[in-house]
């Protein structure tokens, strides 16, 4: 496959992926801020500091006004992490590789960036948020759905796979940094009601509170979720789920061309790490630091996948 096609599967995915999970943090922002009491001006910078969108942000914007971020987030032509953006991107990167995909999969590319371009054409308020959220969430899941009806299971879903799991298990890691380091107000409230909530609201925000509920008993803590959607293998946003799928897909690439190249070793590495810890090592290292530096090492998979196979090429 030409590196070009390769790349352009690759960063289709990743830009839908992106796409939902702006969708899903912002959810998680506005539920948290109903939560408190207050100004809820931190939770919405939180949004853009997660999306690492913080600073185009505050060259535009005076205050963290939860109208403003909202559209900055689902609208701004100027946001490269705006789910118009985003979704602009990916049907971009579905053109150029037109001939790889099923026809299933174009139309339903299109359609989603039909139609939310003109949920989008307007600013986003309150009221609508949940529905408009919903929609992005829905019109994400029909192109993922319609990948793994039609398509053979060959090197193109290999790379189309590879980009939505990297981009996954960025968003979970990221998500769960930003609950632990920046959206705690201090130190004091750990293990309190008000944390406690929180964190149930990120276990919605990545559709696993039904999930978490099933496998835990008593009320969650937050070593539990963490453990839930860090370490947990079952759980198909959790970093260890992530992990596994991006193994197998560079696996399966691996065995289509008939070698292994340095991002394998990088991703095997990635693998092992969460695969050895246990949630007590995680939280006497540092949950901030673990996730910063499994987040390092992400990137740096991400441009290793790019040089070995050519993406610019």
């Amino acid at each position: 496959m030409l590196g070009k096609t390769a790349g352009g599967l690759f960063w289709m995915f990743r830009y839908l992926e992106r796409a939902e999970n702006v969708a899903r943090l912002l959810e998680a922002g506005w539920r948290i801020a109903l939560t408190r009491s207050g100004e809820g001006s931190n939770e919405w910078q939180s949004i853009l500091i997660t999306a690492g969108a913080d600073s185009a942000y505050r060259e535009r914007h005076d205050s963290y006004d939860a109208a403003a971020v909202i559209n900055f987030m689902l609208r701004a032509q100027d946001n490269p992490s705006s789910v118009l953006v985003s979704v602009g991107l990916a049907r971009q990167n579905a053109r150029l590789v037109r001939t790889a995909l099923s026809r299933e999969v174009w139309e339903a590319t299109n359609e989603a960036y039909i139609a939310l371009k003109s949920a989008l054409a307007r600013p986003v308020s309150e009221r609508n948020l949940h529905d408009t959220l919903a929609l992005i969430r829905n019109r994400t899941a029909v192109v993922r759905g319609m990948l793994h009806g039609t398509m053979l299971r060959n090197d193109i879903f290999s790379f189309a796979r590879l980009g939505t799991f990297l981009e996954r298990a960025d968003n979970t890691a990221r998500i769960l940094d930003v609950k632990y380091y920046v959206l705690l107000p201090s130190a004091t409230f750990v293990g309190s009601s008000i944390d406690n909530v929180q964190w149930e609201v990120i276990l919605r925000a990545v559709s696993a509170a039904r999930a978490f509920r099933w496998l835990n008993e008593g009320d969650p803590t937050p070593q539990a979720i963490a453990e839930f959607l860090i370490l947990d293998a079952r759980m198909p946003r959790s970093l260890a789920f992530c992990q596994s799928q991006m193994d197998r897909n560079l696996g399966e690439l691996a065995s289509e061309y008939g070698e292994r190249r340095p991002c394998h070793d990088l991703s095997r590495e990635l693998g092992e790490k969460i695969g050895t810890s246990s949630v007590v090592s995680i939280f006497e290292e540092g949950l901030h630091e673990f996730l910063g530096a499994y987040l390092g090492g992400l990137q740096a998979l991400a441009n290793q996948i790019q040089t070995d196979y050519r993406f610019h090429a």
